[in-house]
Parts: C-alpha cells; structure tokens; sequence
C-alpha cells in the first residue's frame, strides 16, 4: 500500500514546489503525509462538494490544481466555503493537496496540455523563468572525472532545454600538502602534490543542489572535495509562464475560433476584433494571462488564447493580436486530465478518479 507522501514525492519530482509564484500555496494544505493511501480524487478545485465526493468514492486525498487555502486563516469557524471545506477535510481524514503554479511553469505542464488539445506543433515556453538555475564547479583527477560526472548527471545536472549530459572541462594542475592527519588519496602528508585535473563545469536546476552536491561527494575519490556552488540569471527554457507553438495549416480567424471551440468543449469565447488576417502561430496560458500579451506580441503570434482579461486589457491588444478569452475555468479543466496522466505512469494500480463535478462559479445566460 503506499503512502500520500510517496505520490506527492513523485508529483514534486515533475514539478517542484520552488517553481511556484510567490503568491501560490501549493503542497499539502490538510493531511497527514505519511497515512497510507486509499484512493485518489482528482480535481481543478476544492471545495465542500469535492470534499464530499471524495467520501463517497473513499479516496483520502484530493489532488486539486488550485489551491483551496490562499491567504492565511485567523480562525476555523465554518464562516465560509473555505473554513467549512478545511473542516469537512480534517473532520473525514482527506487529505488535500494543491498542484498549482508549480504545474503552471513546467514544460509538459497545464499549457502544454492545452497546445496538445489545440493540435499547436512544436510548443515552446513563452516566458521562461530566471534565477532558476545554478552552477557548480568542481575539480577531478583526469582518471576520475566520467565518473563524477556520470553521478551528478543522474542527479539532474547538464541538462539545458533539449541536450542532457551537458558540461565544460578544462585541464590543469591542482596543488595541495595533505596534513598529518589527513588520508589522502592521492600524495603523502607535508609534501606539496601537483596532480593532472580537469575543472569541470555545470548547470541544473537549482532545486537539485543537496542531490547534486551528495552526488559529487559520494563519487569524488578526494577526502575533501574542492567545489563552488552559485545561483546564476540564465534563463532556463524548460520552465516559466504560458506556451507558444504553431497550428498545422494556417486558419482564417473565425475557422480557429471554431477550432478552438471544438478542441477546448467551449459554448462561448469574449475575445478582441478580427484583424482580418491569417492565423498560424498561437499563444496560451491556462488562467489568467494577461500579464503574458505583450510577449504574445513580440514573438509574433496571431492569437492569444487565455482568461480573465478585464475590459480594458482587451484595449491592450492594439490591433496586433487577436485576445480569446475562454474561461479560467475552461482553460484549466483538462488539467484533471493531466494529473492523473502523470501518475498513472508511476502508481497503475492506484485508484485515481476525476472528479464528476463542474466547480466553475461562472455561469452563462443564453
């Protein structure tokens, strides 16, 4: 039987809590990690029907894509939804646990899934994140080095969008007089040794570093291990907000709104004035993403498909873009999808039901 810690342990390997926005509240919000698993209901939103959902299929943890806790609670009383949710959680042993941002701005993320739903080709993350990588330099005998460098790489480090393995050698001499009472495992103490080494260099996400650095230290055959470790301000291409990617065979703007109907289940769509041209080249961000317009804009797309503009935002568009705006809840739902995608491939005979509920608080008047 596993354990709920063992699936989020998974689910943080995917998508880390360190790439989450600092707004977010992502991670066990209710639950104890370590009880063992029944079942698991998976959901966009939390709320008291879930909840009660969850009791009726005996699931003990609901995987919700939004956080059902955002700011903190100076008191539990059942005042509203969200008090009264928290208390019917803790009250039947349901666990809750938010993927949110953090799934946001992976590759294979929330947007991804929404370039798959769109046929989109290729798709490229719109605004990657900065201050997300690190690097480390470290220094190796010349006989030694493959080895260390084969440990940290199945931690994860030289991994730079698409090429893996990645990293930077150079050969020198390292100089060092062991003490007395050190065992070295090249040289003798007192006397000054010269040994053929190779400075190399890599990069990894900077969530990795304990794994990283324990890799080093276990591989490396020196008692003590020269090494620097630093943040630096790159860009890392494999995470950040929203997608770009192209469809197929351009489409008049009306034929991709009517594809986009079709692919996303929608009854509606607000959106911009045609500009009467060609559409090929597509934008998403799954929620609300108009902070992401102006880089729609400058790598040229023709659409822009998101949530939640507010009426002025629209005015934004200045005739160089067409705005969708599908629906937070539209845009994410699929999401459910894939989160019980992702943990199919590591726990095949868990149970692991969508929810049956429509959570979207918006409703459409005909």
């Amino acid at each position: 039987m596993a354990k709920i810690k063992e699936l989020i342990n998974y689910l943080e390997q995917i998508a880390p809590p360190s790439y989450q926005e600092s707004y977010d509240n992502a991670g066990l919000i209710t639950g104890d990690a370590e009880a063992e698993l029944s079942a698991v209901l998976i959901s966009l939103d939390c709320t008291e029907e879930i909840i009660e959902e969850a009791k009726q299929k005996r699931a003990n943890l609901v995987i919700a894509h939004h956080p059902i806790i955002f700011r903190p609670l100076k008191r539990i009383t059942g005042q509203d939804y969200v008090q009264r949710t928290v208390i019917q959680a803790i009250k039947n042993d349901i666990a809750i646990y938010a993927i949110h941002t953090n799934l946001d701005n992976i590759s294979q993320g929330v947007n991804e899934m929404i370039c798959s739903k769109l046929e989109l080709k290729n798709p490229k993350i719109l605004l990657p994140k900065k201050d997300n990588l690190a690097k480390l330099v470290t220094f190796i005998p010349q006989e030694n080095t493959l080895q260390v460098l084969e440990a940290i790489h199945r931690m994860g480090a030289g991994q730079i969008g698409e090429y893996n393995q990645c990293s930077f050698r150079v050969t020198g001499t390292g100089a060092f007089k062991p003490s007395e009472k050190a065992n070295p495992h090249i040289g003798t103490s007192d006397l000054l040794e010269n040994v053929t080494e190779d400075r190399v260099e890599v990069i990894f996400p900077r969530h990795l570093k304990n794994q990283v650095l324990n890799a080093l230290k276990k591989a490396h055959p020196y008692e003590e291990v020269a090494y620097y470790h630093q943040e630096v301000q790159n860009t890392d291409p494999q995470t950040g907000a929203g997608m770009i990617g192209n469809l197929e065979k351009e489409l008049d703007e009306q034929d991709f709104l009517d594809h986009l109907k079709d692919k996303m289940g929608l009854t509606c769509i607000r959106h911009t004035r045609f500009l009467g041209a060609k559409v090929k080249r597509v934008a998403v961000c799954g929620g609300a993403g108009s902070f992401l317009l102006s880089h729609a804009i400058q790598h040229q797309a023709q659409a822009f498909v998101s949530a939640d503009f507010k009426y002025h935002e629209f005015f934004d568009a200045e005739n160089k873009i067409v705005i969708a705006d599908i629906g937070h809840y539209e845009s994410e739902v699929f999401t459910k999808e894939l989160i019980r995608g992702l943990l199919n491939k590591k726990f095949p005979n868990i149970a692991l039901d969508l929810s049956e509920r429509n959570t979207n608080p918006v409703n459409y008047y005909f």
